[in-house]
């Protein structure tokens, strides 16, 4: 089903493996921590008034706890796994050291020269995560809601951003974000999604984006 879709897609709020700079992915299903849990409540009173049609989550906690005020008003709610940030393997859990930043950053860097095939050990690579966000895309246009809130991760949202804009895969990183940062994109029938808002952080008020 092709809709005009009007899309806010925000990330999740803090946790402590954010404030701690600890690689969290689709492995580690932590909960916001203070600092999370009252930038959704800001978000929350920001756009309570917004005719949203539906809100999507990834399957982890801390994407339900970042739109938890809207759900508990009853608006419609569906948990997609390909919303699910990537598998980050061996890097998940683990506290940030010079060797793990280096081989981290190792990686990054491989797949900004094109090398998007090549998966974290024992995790995934871009390809994977952005095959399966083409599948739970597929879903969310086929559900035809026309006013959208979705709830998802940082590199998790790169790669949709990219998916989207119809931009290359290697060049994700152009979308920068923060913890609870809002990005608005409206699509016209079969046209590719343009983008109107980008990292907006305007609704955290005194609350430092990480």
């Amino acid at each position: 089903m092709t809709t005009n879709k009007r899309i806010y897609l925000i990330r999740h709020g803090q946790t402590d493996y954010n404030l701690k700079g600890i690689v969290q992915g689709s492995g580690i299903d932590s909960d916001l921590n203070a600092t999370g849990v009252k930038q959704a409540r800001l978000f929350y009173q920001t756009y309570k008034d917004v005719k949203f049609d539906f809100v999507y989550t990834s399957e982890l906690k801390r994407t339900q706890q970042s739109v938890s005020g809207f759900i508990h008003d009853g608006l419609e709610w569906g948990r997609l796994s390909e919303l699910n940030e990537i598998n980050w393997g061996v890097f998940e859990g683990l506290e940030t050291t010079p060797e793990s930043r280096k081989a981290f950053q190792h990686i990054v860097a491989s797949w900004r020269e094109g090398e998007l095939h090549t998966p974290i050990e024992g995790g995934e690579s871009p390809i994977d995560m952005y095959t399966r966000q083409k599948r739970g895309w597929e879903k969310i246009e086929a559900d035809g809601f026309e006013n959208i809130l979705v709830c998802m991760h940082g590199r998790a949202m790169r790669s949709f951003l990219s998916l989207l804009l119809q931009t290359p895969l290697q060049n994700m990183d152009q979308y920068p974000h923060s913890n609870l940062c809002l990005y608005v994109l409206e699509k016209n029938g079969t046209e590719a999604c343009k983008l109107i808002t980008a990292n907006s952080v305007d609704h955290l008020e005194d609350v430092k984006p990480s």
